[in-house]
């Protein structure tokens, strides 16, 4: 987990140079100030920025230190590279529009906010040249209030000013089809390591809700990811992690940026830029493979340049905070870039992140002009990179093993644990007998459900099946009394039960299918109940798996990006009715429904895979 935190500290660390902290939101281009835009004249060499980040490391690679190195692949490209901190993002965009250096290197939400400054002279608007990784170690923690994230309506959450979990924020409340004014917002000046920062904020004031964090605070907060916090040693008691970026992986995404002019007139120095990062990536997971293997010289040569950069403060020690990095980072490799840049309809692709990010800056005030950047106009069919890299036709086989999450959902819902995994879910309806959910009656909850799918790429999405409870009742009653070991009492409308003797209320679901399940009601052929609640099971599945075939078939359709793997049918069959015991057929068709559960699953759930496109 160590690791998990040093990407958001380097965030951290450009986002407070982003707003003062005496306000909400300001205008980027206040924070920057006055600048004079200067040509780039110096290439020789050229001025590269970097952050403290596992993607990073792949930089440190191709170059062999922070100058190039003879042998490396950056010099065997011909690159002659000077890396430089960038921690500081307000620096960068300074440094960037006097022509210091030609390149930015953050999030594509951290350009967003900055586009406005970016995009105001021809000669520095934004080209997005490289996609480096997608991030992880942010956390949402909640009070045992909280559910699921549509019970943030109305509540108070803390997150800090300007910083990397304000995207966060928005993805969620896009999740659960909220927006900024349904929730309220404190804001902590820091993030971390002050009484001023989200999880003391929490700690102290009972009233908020919800509070964003770093890994480090969120295991003081609740003790893990999977865990509860029991009030002891600072821990919170109730409070647990609703959501991660472990799941919500395509929130933050690390990129590139060069100005229009200099791309224009160094293309090909862009490309062997870029190839030499890609062809870095291949090699730093293949040592990295082997050092987990066997152990690895050459990686532990890369552990050591990360802390030499670094320095020990930051990497302590290489095994567990340099290595750690590295594992915390998702690369996406050529196959990501390919997909980011020239993948139609991609809703993690460059195209849907640019109006994420520029609704972002607009909407929360950092910018007031919509400002937007060019995508990379690389050739990836040339051979700078398909004659240079190696993992070029890369297939993303079924992200998810079924027979493990059909585990993980089965043995969750029986321990009482599945709502505690759960980020959110709703419901579609059908009328009785229905066999059939075409994308014309169900396409807005179907395009839910594809977008909750590729924003959240690692967690799952349950497909419920629930069924009506009235005939399975009806049965049970019959053969109860048949046999004689069931009666009944009162009036028509207000009945009352007891088996054997004893008081039998047909309301508490959980006890009428343990009755039925033990063989109490069976003996009657003609009624019979469990048979009735076992077609009600195998409906619900059918009517589940009928669902994940629509949406499958309705993103097909779209031209949109969707792994079924990811959807898990489950038939839930009577046991968990809206309304127990219906007096109607208006109740009774509130039972009948699909549910769509966003699940956070363990990793051994998902396949394994060098990089996430």
């Amino acid at each position: 987990m160590r690791g998990q935190m040093m990407k958001t500290l380097a965030v951290l660390t450009l986002c407070l140079a982003l707003v003062p902290a005496a306000m909400a939101e300001e205008e980027f281009k206040t924070t920057v100030g006055p600048v004079r835009i200067g040509e780039v004249k110096d290439t020789a060499p050229l001025i590269v920025p970097y952050i403290t980040w596992g993607g990073d490391m792949a930089t440190f690679y191709a170059n062999g230190g922070l100058t190039t190195q003879p042998n490396t692949l950056f010099q065997k490209q011909g690159l002659n590279l000077k890396l430089v901190a960038g921690d500081n993002f307000i620096q960068q965009v300074r440094d960037y529009m006097e022509g210091k250096t030609p390149l930015l290197r953050g999030t594509m939400r951290m350009m967003g906010l900055a586009s406005e400054v970016i995009g105001s002279d021809p000669r520095t608007k934004g080209v997005v040249i490289l996609q480096m990784t997608w991030s992880a170690g942010d956390h949402m923690v909640v009070r045992e209030t909280v559910k699921t994230v549509t019970d943030l309506k109305g509540k108070t959450l803390v997150l800090q000013k300007g910083g990397p979990h304000v995207g966060m924020l928005d993805d969620i409340l896009k999740t659960a089809q909220l927006s900024w004014d349904d929730v309220k917002v404190q804001w902590a000046a820091d993030l971390t390591g002050s009484p001023n920062c989200p999880a003391e904020i929490f700690r102290k004031d009972p009233n908020i809700a919800a509070c964003f964090v770093i890994t480090p605070d969120m295991i003081g907060l609740c003790g893990g990811l999977q865990d509860t916090g029991t009030g002891a040693e600072g821990s919170v008691k109730g409070a647990r992690v609703l959501v991660s970026t472990a799941e919500l992986s395509r929130s933050i995404a690390d990129v590139y940026v060069c100005r229009k002019d200099f791309y224009d007139a160094n293309k090909d120095m862009i490309t062997k830029f870029v190839a030499g990062y890609l062809k870095a990536c291949e090699e730093v997971l293949e040592l990295k493979k082997a050092f987990e293997a066997k152990g690895s010289p050459e990686y532990m040569k890369l552990l050591q340049l990360t802390q030499d950069i670094y320095g020990k403060q930051v990497i302590p020690t290489l095994e567990e905070d340099a290595h750690g990095l590295l594992c915390d980072c998702t690369f996406v490799g050529y196959p990501g870039n390919v997909a980011f840049f020239t993948q139609a309809n991609n809703l993690s692709g460059f195209e849907a992140f640019q109006e994420s990010a520029l609704n972002l800056a607009i909407s929360r005030g950092y910018a007031k002009v919509r400002t937007g950047f060019f995508p990379s106009g690389l050739d990836y069919t040339s051979p700078a990179f398909t004659q240079y890299l190696t993992k070029i036709d890369v297939q993303r086989g079924e992200r998810f093993r079924a027979e493990v999450i059909q585990d993980e959902i089965e043995a969750l819902s029986s321990g009482g644990q599945l709502d505690d995994r759960t980020i959110v879910s709703f419901t579609i309806s059908f009328e009785p007998n229905q066999e059939t959910f075409s994308a014309v009656q169900y396409g807005a909850e179907y395009q839910r459900v594809v977008e909750m799918a590729n924003r959240y790429g690692n967690a799952v999405i349950a497909i419920r099946g629930h069924a009506d409870p009235s005939k399975t009742l009806l049965d049970l009653v019959q053969a109860g009394t048949r046999k004689g070991i069931l009666k009944r009492a009162g009036a028509a409308g207000n009945y009352t039960y007891s088996l054997n003797g004893k008081p039998l209320d047909l309301s508490v679901t959980s006890t009428i299918a343990s009755l039925i399940e033990a063989g109490e009601f069976d003996g009657v052929p003609e009624y019979n109940p469990r048979q009735t609640m076992q077609a009600a099971l195998n409906l619900s599945k059918s009517r589940a798996e009928t669902v994940r075939e629509s949406i499958v078939a309705y993103a097909k359709s779209k031209g949109l990006s969707l792994d079924a793997s990811q959807m898990q049918p489950v038939g839930v069959g009577i046991r968990e009715p809206f309304i127990a015991k219906p007096a109607n057929m208006e109740q009774a068709k509130q039972n009948m429904r699909v549910e769509f559960r966003l699940i956070r699953v363990t990793a051994e759930a998902a396949t394994s895979a060098d990089f996430d496109f």
